[in-house]
């Protein structure tokens, strides 16, 4: 009997859907200029901006689960975009702590009306963003992303005797 499965796998599956949402998402962004990884950065520099928080690039790195120097090249981007500042930490001169102007803050403002209603569609067949079903699906993604990363070591190289 084979363990191969009759149908997609599970990863096949949240990657697929991942890409899906992806290009639904920078299209609906690119008329305000934004792709999806930039809305990652904005919004979430905006909801620590307004809990109080002037994060690092390294804190919204983990944030985000985007990897720092990609981080450090939108903010970077952002910044000649005039939607975000970028400023040394006086605590840590390796840090750099970023934070939204007041055009950013306007253009995060849009982008999440956008966003808001192209998950809302892409959510429909669970009943949309406040549907019972959606809420299900979000604790499962959310146990999922909560294991943490596996530590790879290579292949094995055990021979068999």
């Amino acid at each position: 009997m084979s363990n191969t499965p009759a149908g997609p796998t599970p990863g096949f599956l949240v990657w697929r859907l991942s890409m899906k949402w992806r290009v639904v998402i920078d299209r609906g962004l690119a008329p305000l200029g934004l792709t999806h990884a930039q809305y990652s950065l904005l919004g979430s520099l905006s909801g620590m901006q307004h809990a109080g928080l002037r994060p690092s690039q390294r804190a919204l790195a983990d944030h985000t689960g985007l990897e720092a120097l990609y981080v450090s090249k939108l903010a970077r981007g952002l910044e000649a975009a005039g939607f975000v500042e970028r400023a040394a930490d006086p605590a840590d001169t390796r840090a750099v702590r970023l934070s939204l102007t007041a055009e950013g803050l306007a253009v995060t403002g849009r982008a999440v009306e956008v966003v808001q209603r192209l998950v809302d569609g892409l959510l429909a067949p669970l009943g949309g963003l406040d549907g019972p079903d959606t809420e299900a699906f979000t604790r499962t993604l959310t146990a999922l992303l909560d294991v943490p990363v596996p530590v790879v070591t290579g292949p094995s190289t055990e021979e068999s005797s």
